[in-house]
């Protein structure tokens, strides 16, 4: 039987999260152990993200056959681990890229080379600013945002993020409200009738028509 959520803790540890059923369980991510609900987006949401993960393990696929020394692994709705221990830390992105790790490892942060949310109306611009800076803050090197029409059943934009390697300048006294920060470094709409192209972490080529099955 489901549990409802104001029966839930406010914070929680990953091993009190396995004892929750799977259906709950799967809208949970851990902050810190505090309990942040993620909600389910509409059919287009699992849609594109599909169709961005088959490309991007088709595009890393392509590096490593040309790279034999690189290894990468693709994957949708994934728990990504933040800090070297410990599980009660984490977020679950859309679509991700890490290194190639052992059976059933756990993926960390540190393994983690990029990340990626399809946007969804339900999510709000706090909610996504709020998860950002945390891929950010672990130091995931590059965040991908996909932006749904809300009109048809397609893609309205694609942005790339990378992360700072240093600080901008600011006026003295001013300090940044967090340690790093992503910068946007690729943007794509429909009307570029190239498609995807980007060459961070690996070569990135999506034709329009792949996602527009």
């Amino acid at each position: 039987m489901p549990v409802p959520s104001e029966e839930l803790p406010e914070f929680m540890t990953w091993d009190e999260l396995e004892l929750l059923p799977d259906e709950i369980a799967g809208q949970i991510e851990l902050w810190g152990g505090r309990v942040v609900w993620v909600r389910r987006g509409p059919r287009e949401h699992q849609k594109f993200t599909r169709r961005l993960t088959n490309e991007f393990e088709r595009c890393a696929r392509n590096d490593m056959s040309a790279r034999p020394n690189r290894c990468w692994e693709v994957e949708s709705e994934t728990n990504v681990f933040l800090g070297t221990s410990g599980k009660s830390d984490f977020l679950t992105p859309d679509f991700l890229v890490h290194r190639c790790l052992p059976p059933f490892a756990d993926v960390r942060s540190a393994d983690t080379v990029l990340v990626g949310e399809v946007l969804s109306p339900s999510n709000t611009q706090t909610d996504l600013e709020a998860k950002k800076a945390r891929y950010a803050g672990a130091g995931i090197p590059w965040y991908w945002e996909v932006g749904l029409r809300r009109d048809t059943s397609s893609i309205a934009h694609v942005r790339a993020y990378a992360l700072e390697t240093g600080h901008a300048e600011l006026p003295q006294g001013v300090t940044p409200l967090r340690r790093a920060n992503y910068l946007v470094v690729g943007e794509w709409t429909q009307t570029e009738r190239a498609g995807i192209t980007f060459d961070y972490p690996f070569r990135i080529d999506i034709p329009w028509s792949a996602l527009a099955f």
